[in-house]
């Protein structure tokens, strides 16, 4: 009876270990989208790109099976690189808002105003954690939509991928 009352108290340590091991390893999912700038932009004009985003880690799928283990998710980061051509000066941009759209709501999550014309080819955005996104990314597809102004003008098509990632909490399923 000793052995197995040890066994099952071992069995216990081992799976809550397991649990909050994997909550600390998978606290940050990345998600990335590409948008297409054209080249027929109008420089100082507010324009907008709209992309559906994916993530390598499948937790947040709408039809996942682990998305009722996570809540509080918010942005933690957000970049924007150029792809095509991949040595496009990010400074044609004079400011940017990347927001998570969802129907016909949208959250502001990163931004960045008065990007400098000389800042090269990848850019970190300025996060807005204020809101909980568990509605966004817990939904199915996420939408990633980049509102921007040019300070200069493109001579052909911009392709960027923005890069967002997030944390979250483990939910408590007590």
């Amino acid at each position: 009876m000793k052995k197995l009352a040890t066994g099952l108290f071992i069995l216990t340590i081992f799976a809550t270990s397991c649990a909050t091991l994997q909550s600390i390893v998978k606290s940050t999912f990345p998600y990335t989208s590409n948008l297409i700038i054209p080249a027929s932009s109008n420089v100082g004009s507010t324009l907008s790109a709209t992309s559906s985003a994916s993530s390598f880690d499948q937790i947040f799928t709408g039809s996942g099976s682990n998305t009722d283990q996570i809540t509080q998710v918010r942005i933690s980061s957000a970049k924007i690189e150029s792809v095509n051509p991949s040595n496009q000066n990010l400074g044609v941009f004079k400011s940017i808002n990347i927001y998570l759209v969802n129907g016909s709501q949208q959250t502001l999550v990163a931004n960045r105003k008065d990007v400098s014309a000389t800042v090269g080819n990848s850019l970190v955005l300025d996060i807005n954690n204020s809101k909980f996104l568990d509605d966004y990314l817990k939904s199915g597809t996420v939408r990633v939509k980049m509102e921007y102004v040019l300070q200069s003008g493109l001579s052909v098509d911009l392709s960027v991928k923005a890069s967002l990632g997030f944390n979250s909490s483990p939910a408590n399923t007590n």
